[in-house]
């Protein structure tokens, strides 16, 4: 019986000796270091705006990069970002004046359907961009803005050629950069230089727009002088790859499948050009006037399709067949080329500038490079790819809310490694990535 008695005596000393030990909830130590959060500004192109599935809408403003960011900084301080809001039932607007995508099913040329994006509405809200939202008592913290080029930043007749800038401007006269520093910011960050590469790149290389690295660098350089002169500290980031993004990942450089009949008959026509097919993936035949007197060749496992190519086309009607892809659709090795080196240039500059203004940089070239090769992020797997990937919407450029929710996080990690600050990361987990219908 004394031993019964002493065994429960050890285990209850034993059950006591656990709890004891148990550790303590402490409050999270949150710190705003070297920062002033009070008044954050951001200034950007369509990324920072929230602009996603290829339009502005309000559920894409709630989960903007400046509106991350900004939400993160409540916890030292900060306040709500102030952004020129579209109404929560807009079916909202892109540069092309449609309304945003969804997925849902579409039936394609051959009667086969299947989960595609299309859009939610025959023609986007054009009541958006028709009238002026700016008020003086409250001034914008979000200067994102849907196709803003740093080459256009400082410029003062913007309004005339942006509508996204012109229904948020101070007035006909004023640039972003104007009005961004009325704002008065205690902290601001930059994300800009993807609009000034990304025309070239949807064109398949045909709009030939990229501005020259001194360009670039004076116009950097003014911003930053500009955004600095208070004494405001802040942080910029590099442009990424924008080649890695879905838009020019998603349709196979040998998407051409060929049965029997097919492949004898295109080897009839190409073979004496020196072009063989068999049974099976095989590359598009594309046009380059510098191939041969038919300025047609096939492309190559390093070439790249953009996702506007037209698909009825290739399926029914023999694009990247017997009717070769324009160069439109394509980015060959050449315009690869003369893009990456272009950002590498553009990113050098910012790197430099970062260092020079004692600001805090974020690489989000190698955050694109990172999704691309795919990451798990507490257990769900993020990547580039197209529609499943989690972090891209469906224009496959801008990132959907968990996109923007893990690239805020990037910010705010360069933030607290720059000021000393101990700012909290987003729960990216916690924003939805491609709604399924």
């Amino acid at each position: 019986m004394n031993r019964i008695i002493t065994s429960i005596s050890l285990v209850a000393f034993t059950v006591l000796a656990v709890l004891s030990c148990k550790p303590k909830y402490t409050e999270p130590s949150y710190s705003k270091g070297e920062i002033n959060p009070a008044r954050f500004v951001m200034i950007g192109g369509s990324h920072a705006a929230g602009y996603m599935n290829d339009a502005l809408y309000y559920e894409g403003q709630q989960n903007s990069l400046a509106a991350l960011i900004a939400n993160q900084f409540k916890n030292i301080g900060g306040v709500s970002i102030n952004q020129p809001w579209v109404s929560s039932t807009s079916v909202g607007i892109g540069l092309t004046g449609l309304s945003r995508l969804n997925l849902g099913y579409k039936t394609d040329c051959k009667g086969v359907t299947a989960l595609s994006p299309i859009r939610i509405a025959s023609s986007g809200d054009i009541s958006i961009l028709n009238q002026n939202i700016f008020s003086s008592a409250n001034r914008f913290g979000n200067f994102g803005v849907p196709g803003l080029k740093l080459m256009q930043v400082s410029s003062s007749n913007l309004s005339a050629t942006n509508a996204f800038f012109a229904r948020m401007a101070s007035s006909l006269s004023a640039s972003v950069l104007d009005d961004a520093i009325a704002s008065n910011p205690t902290f601001f960050s930059v994300f800009l230089g993807v609009e000034d590469v990304i025309d070239f790149a949807k064109s398949g290389g045909t709009i030939e727009n990229l501005p020259s690295a001194t360009s670039f660098q004076n116009a950097y350089t003014n911003l930053l002088q500009v955004m600095t002169a208070n004494g405001s500290k802040g942080v910029i980031a590099t442009i990424p790859d924008v080649s890695e993004m879905p838009y020019f990942t998603t349709i196979p450089w040998n998407g051409l499948t060929l049965d029997a009949a097919s492949n004898t008959t295109l080897n009839s026509i190409y073979n004496p050009l020196g072009y063989y097919f068999s049974i099976g993936s095989n590359p598009f035949m594309i046009v380059d006037s510098t191939a041969n007197a038919f300025a047609v060749r096939q492309i190559l496992p390093t070439e790249l399709l953009t996702l506007s190519l037209p698909l009825d086309s290739v399926k029914c009607n023999q694009m990247g067949v017997l009717f070769p892809i324009r160069d439109e659709f394509v980015l060959d090795v050449q315009e690869l080329q003369t893009l990456r080196n272009k950002i590498s240039e553009y990113n050098t500059i910012i790197t430099t500038l970062a260092n020079q203004f004692g600001l805090a940089l974020v690489d989000v070239n190698l955050f694109s490079s990172q999704l691309k090769t795919g990451f798990a992020y507490n257990g769900v797997s993020m990547s580039a790819k197209f529609v499943s990937g989690g972090a891209y919407s469906l224009d496959g450029i801008h990132f959907n809310e968990k996109g923007n929710a893990l690239l805020a996080n990037e910010f705010i990690k360069s933030i607290n490694s720059t000021y000393k600050s101990r700012i909290p990361q987003v729960d990216a987990n916690t924003f939805n990535s491609t709604l399924f219908p």
